[in-house]
């Protein structure tokens, strides 16, 4: 099959299936419970409709296009971020003091990629969008990358029983893996035009194997919440585990 029309093909199907995802949240009135999925499912599909919208009006290899199809990589990586945030978050709902280490750290880890990518434009001053964009993605997808395999490994540890939350974490390890690898290939080869086809292809196919992995664990695995229930002094906290 020809690589523009698989590309198509893993586009419409990643966007039916967010629009889905999305209608199935709402309409369920889970959006709450689920605000983490429900940000990064509104992210995509909103990057994706700039894409589309820009493509059609100016065509691919227009300037315009280029600049929002950066731009809305901007809000993807950066979305992306925010999204292991708020995983660490919901895995840390009965470790306090847990969290607040890990609040810390992930803010500190963010600002000094900020840092690290901007002292690489240093190296490279004639196009300094571009550079800088590529090089600054790549760094954060990498780290959410690792993050989020740290946070599998913790809920691991803690032996959590949110196994609805375990299954959009290797998700999103699906997501992270293919814009890691596909973002170093075009900065290697100076974003030839054989490396941004198979970039686009293997992005768009990563997320579709995250939105696959997502409508299993929402619509077939139920959450999982833990609750302390009453104690007396001097006794320890019972846990109790409901399925919501």
């Amino acid at each position: 099959m020809d690589n523009s029309i698989a590309s198509y093909v893993l586009q419409y199907a990643g966007s039916s299936l967010e629009a889905g995802l999305l209608l199935y949240l709402g309409w369920g009135r889970q959006c709450k419970k689920q605000r983490a999925v429900f940000f990064g499912l509104f992210a995509l599909l909103i990057a994706g409709a700039g894409r589309d919208y820009t493509a059609y009006q100016f065509g691919l290899r227009s300037p315009q296009y280029f600049y929002v199809y950066w731009s809305t990589d901007y809000l993807l990586v950066i979305s992306a971020f925010l999204l292991v945030w708020l995983f660490f978050r919901r895995a840390c709902l009965c470790e306090e003091k847990m969290w607040r280490y890990i609040r810390l750290s992930l803010g500190f880890i963010f600002f000094l990629v900020v840092g690290i990518s901007v002292l690489s434009i240093s190296r490279n001053q004639d196009h300094l969008f571009t550079y800088f964009t590529i090089e600054f993605n790549q760094n954060l997808y990498f780290t959410c990358l690792v993050l989020n395999t740290l946070l599998y490994l913790l809920l691991q540890q803690i032996e959590s029983t949110d196994d609805q939350l375990g299954l959009l974490v290797c998700g999103v390890g699906i997501q992270f893996a293919g814009p890691t690898a596909t973002l170093a290939l075009l900065h290697l080869t100076s974003g030839q035009h054989f490396a941004e086809s198979l970039a686009t292809s293997v992005m768009r196919l990563c997320t579709l194997g995250m939105l696959l992995v997502w409508a299993y664990a929402i619509v077939r695995v139920r959450e999982s919440t833990i609750k302390v229930t009453g104690r007396r002094i001097g006794e320890p906290a019972l846990l109790e585990v409901t399925a919501d």
